[in-house]
């Protein structure tokens, strides 16, 4: 086997294109397979969707005559029941993850296309090389901080979503075994029912929100930012000052999505380490920059130890990376017990 076939003797940017390639080969395939995978759990999902829908209208019969049914039919009827909706539940949610993933690689093999569409046209683009020549590439820092980014979400779905769903269905299952035997009881389960519904209404709401504000798509990067600070406000109880300066004009959307998360991303350091009160944040907006300014009274830290190493606060570097990446600046300063301000600035256009 000769040396270009097992990646010896090759360039890091021609390692880089050859990995690509065997990349875009096994995602294909791996979309392939989550298509089938997705098709058959769809499939289930209609099975048990229907025997929910007739055990349903059965448990419906049982309680028009409920006072006529043995005791141990009504019981095998409602375990029935619950059987079927818990596995119900759990087919749409391992459904909605593999949707989920189908989603995710669609987009990566598309980056993989895009990526070896300019190779093979000669293009030159930002370098994907080690940004100081040792280290992790940055392409595998993207796709780390992707893969981090995706088990947050899953962890937060699994503790929050679908832990509360998985109790609606419990506390109904409770309201309809008492509703004819203490109707009292059963309406204070539905009021409580009630009251976590709308409270993980809202709780959804704002991971939507943080997930992928629509208004950033709608209406811009400003009234997005005020949107999200009063919220990061009424959520965390933080003194938060915002000054916008300029024009609220648009800008091309990868730099409004990449200037939110920043924000996003600095304003999480402070709530979860910066032990601070107060924050102030200006935004300036001309024909040629937008320029963040975010500054806490918080315990503050020593910028080359926690650049270096993998203390908090976390993603600070790899920020940095990206602004650099779009032609921008990125400053920061700190020092125990002085708070920190960090300055991050990219082109207009």
């Amino acid at each position: 086997m000769s040396e270009a076939a097992n990646g010896e003797g090759l360039s890091p940017l021609e390692e880089f294109i050859q990995y690509t390639r065997t990349e875009f080969e096994q995602v294909g395939t791996g979309l392939k397979e989550i298509g089938l995978l997705i098709e058959q759990s769809q499939g289930e999902v209609d099975k048990l969707a229907q025997r929910n829908a007739q055990i349903t209208s059965k448990i419906h019969q049982i309680q028009a005559q409920f006072d006529t049914i043995p005791r141990e039919d009504i019981k095998t009827s409602y375990e029935n029941a619950q059987d079927t909706q818990q596995r119900l539940f759990t087919m749409r949610g391992q459904l909605e993850k593999l949707q989920s993933d189908q989603t995710n690689l669609q987009r990566y093999l598309n980056f993989l296309k895009r990526t070896l569409s300019i190779v093979d046209s000669g293009e030159q683009t930002a370098d994907f090389r080690s940004v100081d020549g040792g280290g992790d590439t940055l392409f595998e820092k993207i796709i780390s901080a992707q893969e981090d980014e995706r088990r947050k979400i899953s962890r937060q779905i699994h503790d929050g979503p679908a832990q509360a769903l998985s109790n609606f269905i419990l506390q109904t299952e409770i309201a309809l075994r008492v509703l004819d035997v203490d109707a009292e009881r059963a309406k204070e389960e539905l009021h409580s029912l009630k009251s976590a519904a709308s409270n993980t209404f809202a709780n959804v709401r704002d991971f939507i929100f943080d997930l992928r504000p629509m208004m950033l798509d709608d209406l811009g990067l400003i009234p997005t930012v005020r949107r999200y600070i009063e919220a990061f406000k009424e959520k965390t109880g933080l003194e938060i000052s915002l000054v916008v300066t300029g024009s609220e004009k648009r800008l091309e959307p990868h730099r409004e999505v990449l200037c939110f998360r920043a924000i996003q991303q600095l304003l999480g350091n402070i709530r979860d380490h910066a032990q601070a009160t107060q924050v102030k944040l200006n935004i300036l907006l001309d024909d040629t920059q937008f320029q963040v300014t975010i500054e806490d009274n918080g315990v503050g830290f020593i910028p080359s130890e926690v650049l270096v190493g993998s203390e908090t606060p976390k993603g600070l570097t790899t920020l940095e990376e990206r602004i650099h990446q779009v032609g921008g600046e990125f400053n920061l300063k700190s020092e125990p017990d002085q708070g920190t301000r960090i300055t991050l600035s990219i082109p207009a256009r």
